[in-house]
């Protein structure tokens, strides 16, 4: 088994490489929370329950930034990754959703979570993407004060895609054909065969690890 990454060019990260590093090194590259449950998960201790036939509920990414300061440009270039990140895993697993959430981590430790609901449930990149850079600009401030070390997305509320109602009016900009274009380029020659311009030359940071959908 071997949790996928998606930056350009980098190998997945298999189980066994996490399992390998310290819990105290994990802890700190993500955090004490997500650093704990992945060291427990990379040495099978998982005390959660086996539900069978449940869906998750939410689907998001994170990337830790490190310490450094970063411009806001370089900023909004991990924001735009972890959002492509996230929308197509959603389109991948046939799910829409309405909540979007920004968690973010500063360089105290402390951290903040931001979110807002659509009006109706989609999977567009562009959608999503313009509501999470709008949560990002209102923390600012704290970002500004504090520093920022790591910055997460999430879709929540999901539901099936299989009965999404179109918004009107019908807008040929507004739409999912681009996202499905990108989607089907990527199945067939890899995610790194079309990317989007403001990612190029830029590190994106650390990707956390993902567990299957």
């Amino acid at each position: 088994m071997n949790f996928a990454s998606s930056r350009s060019g980098r190998a997945p990260v298999r189980v066994g490489e996490v399992a390998r590093l310290s819990e105290a090194t994990l802890v700190s590259m993500l955090g004490r929370a997500s650093g704990r449950h992945l060291h427990a998960l990379a040495h099978n201790r998982d005390p959660r329950p086996v539900q069978p036939g449940r869906r998750r509920r939410s689907i998001g990414s994170q990337c830790a930034l490190g310490r450094g300061s970063r411009a806001r440009e370089d900023v909004d270039a991990v924001l735009v990754g972890l959002v492509d990140r996230v929308t197509r895993r959603m389109r991948a697993a046939g799910r829409v959703g309405r909540t979007v959430l920004l968690r973010l981590r500063f360089g105290d430790y402390s951290r903040a979570t931001r979110s807002h609901t659509l009006p109706r449930a989609t999977a567009h990149t562009q959608t999503i993407l313009v509501t999470a850079r709008w949560l990002m600009a209102a923390a600012t401030p704290l970002i500004e004060q504090k520093g920022l070390t790591l910055v997460g997305v999430a879709v929540g509320g999901l539901e099936d895609d299989l009965a999404v109602q179109l918004w009107l009016p019908f807008d040929r900009h507004g739409g999912t054909t681009l996202d499905a274009a990108l989607d089907e380029i990527r199945e067939r020659f890899g995610a790194a065969a079309v990317t989007r311009a403001v990612l190029l030359g830029r590190r994106q940071g650390l990707l956390v690890p993902l567990l299957p959908d």
